[in-house]
């Protein structure tokens, strides 16, 4: 079958769905949290603009370097595990759709860690890009979506109102049982856009 990977990025992992629509009806192929932190690393690799607070400027450069090269090396590791996957099941990938944010703004590290709330835009930025270089890096068709407009860029890509769009979504996850939160619907909401892209 031909199938779209639905992915929605938080600190440190990120929720993958899977789905196709063979004779236009939705199924769900696959669903899991991907880890893109080790568990030893949590303590700077998942926010490492905080764990950089207060370095050295060299050290603090260094840390938000080391939790990106980690935080891209992972969700390369990831996306090519669900590729394996969704591959050795006999599917064709078809995108891989990715739930992003407005970019940041040519900040330094310094520029970052001098405003509180630039180092959470920085992290929340972090790792969306982290999944979508990881998509590239694998050769997948890229689909970006931004998450705000992401209701908004389904209704009008699947040319369907967004009551029904909802509806469809948590009959899936019925279908699939839990969990099945606000991070599966939306990640299958935007794999639903990537069937159609």
């Amino acid at each position: 079958m031909k199938v779209a990977l639905g992915l929605k990025a938080h600190s440190g992992w990120a929720a993958l769905v899977t789905l196709a629509a063979p004779d236009g009806a939705l199924e769900l192929v696959d669903r899991r949290r991907i880890e893109l932190i080790l568990a030893g690393d949590a303590y700077w690799a998942k926010q490492p603009y905080h764990a950089a607070e207060g370095l050295e400027p060299g050290d603090a450069r260094d840390v938000v370097k080391r939790g990106i090269a980690s935080a891209r090396r992972l969700a390369v590791r990831e996306l090519r595990a669900a590729v394996k996957r969704a591959r050795d099941a006999k599917h064709e990938i078809a995108a891989c759709a990715v739930l992003s944010s407005d970019p940041l703004p040519g900040w330094s590290v310094a520029e970052i860690l001098a405003v509180h709330f630039r180092m959470h835009k920085a992290e929340g930025v972090l790792f969306r890009e982290a999944l979508a270089r990881a998509a590239e890096t694998c050769g997948l068709p890229l689909v970006l979506i931004r998450e705000k407009d992401l209701a908004e860029h389904a209704e009008r890509t699947l040319g369907t109102p967004s009551a029904r769009l909802t509806r469809t979504i948590l009959e899936l996850g019925k279908s699939a049982g839990a969990p099945w939160g606000a991070d599966q619907k939306q990640a299958a909401l935007a794999a639903w856009i990537g069937l159609r892209c």
